[in-house]
Parts: structure tokens; C-alpha cells; sequence
């Protein structure tokens, strides 16, 4: 799905206040704590609860591995005034539906739009390297504060459904997405993109 570029762990992207990287091996303590912490597990489908050290060194092997093949981007999220210090991870993955974005913020950092920022880049870098008409994600229902990242992304309810499965079985969930047309939409409107390198991509 994505192209040469993007399959080297030296690729990053850059916003204002956040740098998103290839996660490491040095990152599990992190990803443990803060993925583990059941205030920000309780609204994903797949993070495990409780969360070992095990469980994030199997996490980030994955990532690197998924990244390296191009069949998906799974970046740690940074601190630009900290960038060995992981605050949570976004990834866009293949599903069944089309290309999916998910993410996740370590409660210690929310408040502050970072999460925002970082979905604001993960969209640009997808329509930008790759050819997909569509970036789609589903979220639980009452997950307001997802929900209110994704609107600011410009990400619209295109359907409410069950789960169906899992740890959020026949809970109402919501397919957001975000279309080409609608990601270039904002950007015509002379709206800031969230990539600070962003020409470069161009």
C-alpha cells in the first residue's frame, strides 16, 4: 500500500510540536504504560488489558515489520522537545473495508490537541504517497473524544453498525471517513496542512 519511501526507518513526519517515527525497541516501557492504562485500552478493539512489556515488544516488531513490507505506517508518536520520549501511536492498516486509520494517546498528554495534529499528518501522508480515493476508521459510539479528532480532521459518520465481536460486542459503533475530495477541501480553503515538510512531499 505504501510506497519505497515510507518502508525505511529513517522516515518521519513533522508537525508543529510532534515528530511520528518507526517505533523501537526502546519505546515498550512506554507503549506498555500508557497503551496499558485501561482509560485509553477500554476504547480499542485489539490493545490487550493488562499490557506487558512481552505484549509491546511483540507490538512494535509487528509495526516495524508491516512498515517495512509497505502494507501499512505505524509510526510512534513524539514530543519534538523529547523525541526518545513515545506519547502514543497512530497507524493506517489494510482492512476488509479500504485502508483504516487508527490511534491512541497516553491520557498524561491529552488536552492538547496533539492527538489532532497527528491524525491531521497521518491523513496527509496517505493521500498524499499513495493512490486511494478513501481513509475510513470506526470508533465506539460514546468515544467522544475520537470522535471530535476526527471531525476536526475533517472525517464525517458514514454508518453506525454492531461490533459484533470482541471487547465491544454489540456495542453501536461508527464508521468515520474521510474522502480525497474532501481532505484537498480544506486545503483549497487555505487551511495550514499539519505536515511541516509538507511541499517537500508534494
Amino acid at each position: 500500500m505504501f510506497p519505497e519511501i515510507a518502508r525505511d526507518d529513517v522516515f518521519r513526519l513533522e508537525t508543529r510540536r510532534l515528530w511520528l517515527r518507526w517505533p523501537r525497541a526502546s519505546d515498550a516501557p512506554a507503549v506498555s504504560a500508557l497503551a496499558g492504562d485501561w482509560g485509553v485500552a477500554r476504547w480499542t478493539a485489539l490493545i490487550p488489558h493488562p499490557y506487558t512489556i512481552e505484549d509491546a515488544e511483540r507490538c512494535i516488531l509487528a509495526a516495524r515489520a508491516a512498515n517495512a513490507r509497505g502494507a501499512a505506517l505505524r509510526f510512534a508518536l513524539t514530543l519534538k522537545d523529547f523525541p526518545c520520549k513515545l506519547v502514543g501511536m497512530a497507524a493506517i492498516e489494510p482492512a476488509e473495508d479500504g485502508p483504516r486509520l487508527g490511534f491512541w494517546l497516553g491520557r498524561p498528554y491529552s488536552g492538547r490537541g496533539l492527538m489532532s495534529e497527528a491524525a491531521q499528518a497521518m491523513a496527509d501522508i496517505f493521500f498524499r504517497v499513495t493512490e486511494a480515493e478513501r481513509l475510513s476508521t470506526v470508533i465506539v459510539t460514546d468515544n467522544a473524544a475520537s470522535r471530535a479528532v476526527l471531525e476536526k480532521c475533517g472525517f464525517g459518520e458514514s454508518e453506525r453498525f454492531d461490533a459484533g465481536s470482541g471487547r465491544h460486542a454489540d456495542s453501536p459503533v461508527v464508521r468515520m471517513t474521510l474522502s480525497r475530495d474532501e481532505w484537498r477541501a480544506p486545503r483549497s480553503a487555505g487551511l495550514r496542512p499539519a505536515l511541516a515538510f509538507d511541499t517537500a512531499l508534494a
